[in-house]
């Protein structure tokens, strides 16, 4: 077995370490043990500072991941942590082919996203692997009764992976009040990750990312998000401050 991941807090927000994430997640799926992966970024921990309910979510889920980069070097400037950035995109990924190539067994459900759109990066992912177990999609719009209908549809099927892409916090909330439907599943909110699968939307160039500039295209392809980027210099000084206030206590 896998060692437990390493915790550490950031800005109050534990955030899970450790070297594979992905083989992590699939001793879960062997052993049928239930988790909520969040993809934590420096805007979600800016939101959970104002919204209690969401910071109780993150500190109830049993896998927290560095998803952004101001989370990454949060961790290397004040912990000295040798740790890599995990984009949420790429561990759903990872795990999506592993499971296709080990566990071909494996039930997995895509919701979320405009109508069609679950259902598009579905088929992208049967393509991609051929093995993959995909038992059902459902769209992110929907009336409350449909939305009662996949409720019951989750029950009676229990898939063992469920990807929920309804971006933050909107999808942690939603799983922490569905997980009880499917206890022993892997539940991982994946933001915009279906628009990416389907094709609706491009992923930013790889040499943005690795210059912590991911942020940049997403406004590009979202301005109206640039309300919600203000997180970012936010969580820069907050981050600064508490560097400061560590020092001077030592």
């Amino acid at each position: 077995m896998s060692k437990s991941p390493k915790v550490f807090s950031v800005l109050g927000i534990p955030v899970h370490v450790m070297s594979n994430y992905p083989s992590w997640l699939l001793e879960c799926v062997q052993q049928s043990r239930g988790t909520h992966v969040i993809t934590l970024n420096a805007e979600m921990t800016m939101q959970a500072e104002r919204n209690s309910t969401l910071a109780k979510v993150i500190h109830d889920a049993e896998l927290v991941i560095p998803d952004g980069a101001g989370v990454v070097l949060y961790l290397k400037w004040l912990f000295w942590q040798k740790v890599q950035r995990c984009p949420g995109i790429e561990l759903a990924e990872t795990l999506l082919r592993e499971l296709g190539q080990k566990q071909k067994g494996t039930k997995v459900f895509f919701y979320g996203g405009a109508p069609g759109i679950a259902a598009a990066s579905a088929n992208f992912w049967q393509q991609q692997a051929p093995n993959l177990h995909v038992v059902g999609t459902h769209s992110g719009y929907h009336s409350p009764e449909e939305e009662e209908k996949l409720r019951q549809t989750l029950v009676q099927l229990q898939p063992q992976v469920i990807l929920v892409g309804l971006g933050v916090p909107r999808q942690e909330l939603w799983i922490a009040q569905n997980r009880h439907l499917c206890p022993h599943a892997i539940w991982i909110g994946v933001g915009g990750s279906f628009d990416i699968w389907s094709g609706s939307k491009t992923r930013a160039p790889a040499w943005l990312g690795n210059n912590n500039l991911e942020w940049l295209y997403r406004l590009y392809q979202e301005p109206w998000r640039w309300r919600r980027m203000l997180a970012l210099p936010e969580f820069a000084l907050k981050a600064f401050v508490y560097r400061l206030t560590e020092k001077s206590a030592i």
